[in-house]
């Protein structure tokens, strides 16, 4: 038997008896649509009743809703005048105010004003911050805005003083009459140009990034108002009147073997010369401590992160500022160790001048000073960086009870090894001391064992001789980018060493290779904030306009008017250090320029030259061997921003690292493509 209902004998109208929305029942007719009822829910095109050709003949009065257009219009035209408006000129003093206060209401009100009325609103109250808060976040309405504009000089001023809201309301109230329009037709119509001109030779496609940034041809250069303005500038003159009244300004890197004392040396430096508190040397002092590395307390006032502090090493560049009777230095503290030689590169390509320190405890300094210990190495990429002032620092000689034996041996040894490296022996100074115990840093030594032998200068007066370098700050702008973060306010800032040139705020710049246009819109010098920097200074740079996935460390900031050439293979000079492998055609090194590191492979050897003269030796040699001068051809898988030695010397210098240890330093003579 089935368990089933038996649906044939089913009375239907007794099963659904009492509902309402059967499916396939109406709500109100039981019956069905017949197919005639049916036909008018069906499109049909011959009818073309719900065409809208139909509909548009038959309601030809219908008006466009204009809501909202008005206001988009005018958001449009307030992007448009915010990009391209130009700070007004104003003396040095004004310009800061105006930035101080620009700064203070943008963190409040961000993006949403345009520069332009910002900048108005400022100057109209007086760079006043309260004020103009207050007039931005408060606006008057349409009716009083619009017609506020036209009071005269008489009415306007007192009357915002003294809050002309309402009285402005009540005097205004009545439209403004319409105005009138004339429209001047066009006499010559044979010079009217619409869109762009296809076939300039100057103009190429966008960059990658998608943006719509012409590329500057090599036949001829855009012209643009940035250009000109920078054109007209004198860059000699600027520097005379800003910087040449005060302390010259030098940039100080600090190199040697691991473990030498370069951390505790300069901390201690800092600590005599008042940069640091005593209750922070203190602290130090007691949380050393506490780790079991008391004498590590002054080391740590470059070394600042947990890692650095706890491995006792120094891994990435310290960097702090004091002050000497002639010279305004900015210490770069370079890691010793192997493993961060890339580290100590980007700082060494910052600076000015350098101090080895070597320790001179007895089988340390031979330690550093034997093949693959990093006194060599880092002695000889400071001076292929082009760093010719040395000074010598004999450190921990208190261990060798401040013999002068031991002082005069490790002098004779780095003497004949610096004269080989390129030194100039006017140009070096050897200086006894001790950084933990601060002997002979700042204060004349009080060792009467020291005395005895020692009456040269102390390691601050050494610093303070040294000559300052010539800026080149009438050559086109450069800086390598040597960090990238995001700013307080809005902006992408940039932080590097300008190389080359000067840059001043609302200069229109290029990101190489990518040539990606931005404009500055901030520069900071030791977080204070400047309206310029120079060829020598280390600075942070605010960009706007710039895309930060399309800019790189390693990356360079230009003139529109004269950009950075980008190559991917050159032609140059170098000299070859200790290879375990002959270097031929097809050898993969990893190139160093500046702070960037690119992939490379050596494609050409085109001749061997005289070490002293530069004589070609061997036209097409098969192979380079150990202390060997070469030119040759380099070719790198990316390109990037490079200069010939002639040209910038700064951007005109490389060097060749395989497997960690550098085998080659050279200038680049000649850009192939």
């Amino acid at each position: 038997m089935s368990r089933h209902r038996n649906v044939r004998s089913m009375d239907y109208k007794e099963e659904y008896e009492g509902y309402d929305d059967v499916f396939g029942h109406s709500v109100d007719d039981e019956g069905c649509i017949s197919p005639t009822d049916a036909q008018q829910w069906i499109y049909d095109r011959a009818r073309g009743q719900q065409s809208i050709a139909t509909f548009m003949a038959s309601n030809r009065d219908i008006q466009e809703e204009d809501e909202g257009r008005e206001d988009d219009e005018e958001h449009e035209k307030e992007r448009r005048d915010s990009e391209s408006y130009q700070l007004p000129e104003l003396p040095d003093d004004e310009m800061v105010r105006l930035m101080s206060v620009m700064d203070e209401i943008r963190s409040i009100v961000g993006d949403s004003v345009t520069e332009k009325r910002l900048v108005e609103t400022i100057m109209r109250f007086n760079y006043d911050m309260a004020q103009s808060l207050d007039s931005i976040l408060n606006p008057p309405t349409t009716t009083a805005c619009a017609t506020a504009t036209k009071i005269t000089e008489k009415e306007s001023s007192p009357a915002i003083e003294k809050g002309v809201g309402p009285r402005l309301l009540e005097k205004f109230a009545k439209p403004p009459a319409a105005p009138t329009v004339t429209v001047t037709p066009t006499t010559d119509k044979a010079n009217v140009k619409r869109g762009f001109e296809v076939n300039s030779p100057n103009l190429q496609s966008p960059v990658v990034s998608g943006r719509n940034t012409p590329e500057i041809g090599d036949e001829g250069r855009t012209p643009s108002r940035a250009g000109a303005k920078e054109s007209h500038r004198n860059a000699q003159e600027m520097y005379q009147k800003e910087r040449k009244s005060g302390k010259s300004h030098i940039h100080m890197v600090v190199i040697g073997h691991v473990d030498a004392g370069k951390s505790t040396l300069m901390g201690h430096l800092l600590f005599d010369l008042g940069n640091v508190p005593q209750r922070m040397m203190h602290k130090y002092e007691q949380e050393s401590k506490k780790v079991g590395k008391s004498s590590f307390m002054y080391a740590w006032v470059l070394d600042e992160t947990g890692e650095e502090r706890t491995r006792g090493i120094t891994m990435d560049v310290g960097s702090s500022r004091f002050e000497t009777d002639n010279k305004i230095v900015t210490l770069l503290d370079a890691p010793g160790h192997k493993d961060f030689i890339p580290n100590m590169i980007s700082g060494a390509t910052q600076a000015d001048v350098a101090l080895l320190v070597v320790d001179a405890t007895t089988g340390e300094f031979e330690t550093g000073f034997e093949s693959g210990g990093q006194t060599r190495e880092h002695a000889l990429l400071v001076r292929s960086l082009g760093v010719s002032q040395l000074g010598v620092v004999v450190n921990k000689l208190d261990t060798a009870n401040w013999s002068q034996e031991r002082f005069d041996e490790i002098v004779g040894k780095l003497k004949v090894f610096l004269k080989q490296a390129g030194f100039k022996e006017g140009d070096i100074t050897y200086i006894p001391c001790s950084g933990l115990t601060g002997e002979n840093l700042v204060k004349t030594p009080t060792d009467d064992k020291l005395l005895s032998w020692y009456s040269g200068p102390t390691l601050v007066n050494v610093i303070d001789n040294f000559k300052t370098p010539e800026r080149s700050v009438e050559k086109p702008f450069r800086m390598s980018v040597n960090d990238i973060f995001k700013g307080t306010g809005s902006g992408l800032c940039i932080s590097g060493r300008i190389e080359t040139g000067v840059v001043c705020l609302n200069d229109k710049i290029l990101v190489c290779p990518l040539r990606e246009q931005a404009q500055v819109k901030g520069i900071q010098i030791d977080e204070v904030s400047h309206n310029s920097g120079f060829a020598g200074d280390q600075v942070s740079i605010t960009l706007s306009g710039a895309d930060i996935s399309n800019i790189s460390v390693g990356h360079m900031l230009c003139d529109m008017a004269n950009p950075v050439p980008v190559a991917q293979r050159i032609r140059a000079r170098i000299v070859v250090f200790n290879v375990r492998v002959p270097i031929t055609i097809g050898f993969p090194v990893l190139l160093h320029h500046q702070s960037s590191i690119e992939p490379a492979s050596i494609v050409k050897l085109k001749a061997q030259l005289h070490k002293g003269s530069g004589e070609v030796i061997k036209k097409n040699p098969r192979c380079l061997g150990n202390n060997s001068c070469a030119l040759v051809e380099i070719e790198t898988i990316k390109a990037i921003c490079v200069e010939k030695y002639s040209d910038i010397k700064e951007l005109g210098r490389i060097m060749l690292r395989v497997g960690g240890v550098t085998i080659a330093a050279g200038l680049i003579t000649d850009i192939v493509k």
